[in-house]
Order: C-alpha cells, then structure tokens, then sequence
C-alpha cells in the first residue's frame, strides 16, 4: 500500500510539472497495469472500501486508485498514464455532467472508454438512493453529527428540498466529511451498491 501510495503521489507530481521518471520507474516496479481515474479522494475512499469489503487487494493486482482532483484534469492524466504515456489500462468513474470532459480526454488520449462507468448526478448521490434517506440518517446520527445535520437543516436555503438533495449537500459542507462518508456508505450498501460502482470493481 506504501508503495502504491509513492505512485500516486508521482503521478500527482507529474501531472503538477514535475518529472514522469520516479512515476514510471515506480510503475515498472510495482507491475502497475491499471489506473483507475477518479475525481477526487470521496470516490478514492469508496472504492477502496468496496475493494477491501470484498477481499480485493488492488495495489496487490497492479492496479493503482488515483485521485485527480477535478473532473477537467482527465485530459491530463489519461495522457501520462494511457497510450501516449505508461501505456497502462485505464477505468474510473464520472458522472453525467462531465462525461463530454472524460470522452474527449480519452480519445485524445487514444484510450478506451469501455472501463468508464457514469454516475448520474455523483457517486455520493448513487450511494444516498441506493441506501435510502433513512438508513444513511441513521449513519450521521451514529457518527455523532445529529446537531450538525438538524442544525443544517434549520438553513432557509435547505427548506422544501427534497430530503436526499439535503443530504447530498450536507456531505459536501465541511472539509473531509464527504471521504469519511463515502468509505461508511459503501460499507452499510451491503447488496445495495450503486450500479456505476459495482460494476467499476468488476470490470478490474
């Protein structure tokens, strides 16, 4: 996992400007075959929880879950990590909305798309309408955020919003919360995991 974690972090650097070479000895060593591109570290802890919930060690299979921060970044590292750069296989997740980004990035990059699964609005969203409102209240309230999500409820900007739109934001409203709760989620889904996700993990 260190290891795996050192080729992120390479790729991270590379794609920033910094040198591809630590990323490709790296890859080399490691025997990394895949990259799974995912817009940020939410949907990062998401699929390592359904991987480890499952007995699946990536890093152990050469595939490596990489970050990219933001959606509009694809173009860049398909190009390092795809045909034009490591030559490795690609998968992710996007959602809808920016599925225009993501078709263009990979065929600049001459990838395949086939290992990219949609998501409608976001994976938090999936999840939420794959658990039902209920359950995942139930899990802010375990988590010791019941005031917290009372307390945003009482928001004149969440009145008269669906209850699953509420919690969608509510995830999104303070900094690391939509990590934690991506990683609780995915492990209360049991057979209820969204689609996009599932099928992710399998096609790996």
């Amino acid at each position: 996992m260190t290891d795996m974690q050192a080729f992120r972090d390479a790729v991270t650097g590379w794609a920033s400007g910094g040198p591809g070479g630590p990323a490709s000895e790296l890859a080399v060593r490691l025997r990394v075959r895949t990259a799974v591109l995912l817009e940020g570290p939410s949907d990062l802890a998401a699929v390592e929880a359904l991987a480890a919930r499952r007995g699946r060690n990536l890093a152990a299979e050469g595939v490596c879950v990489v970050p990219m921060g933001g959606a509009m970044n694809i173009g860049r590292y398909a190009g390092l990590l795809g045909p034009p750069g490591l030559g490795l296989r690609l998968a992710g997740l996007c959602d809808e909305g920016e599925q225009r980004f993501y078709d263009r990035g990979l065929e600049r990059a001459r990838a395949s798309p086939r290992g990219f699964f949609v998501c409608v609005k976001d994976l938090e969203d999936e999840l939420i309408r794959a658990l039902g409102t209920a359950r995942v209240e139930e899990i802010v309230r375990a988590e010791g955020e019941l005031r917290a999500w009372q307390t945003f409820l009482h928001q004149p900007a969440q009145h008269g919003r669906p209850r699953h739109q509420q919690l969608r934001r509510f995830l999104g409203t303070t900094k690391g919360r939509k990590i934690r709760y991506g990683r609780l989620l995915v492990e209360a889904a049991h057979n209820r995991v969204p689609r996009p996700l599932d099928d992710l993990l399998s096609a790996l």
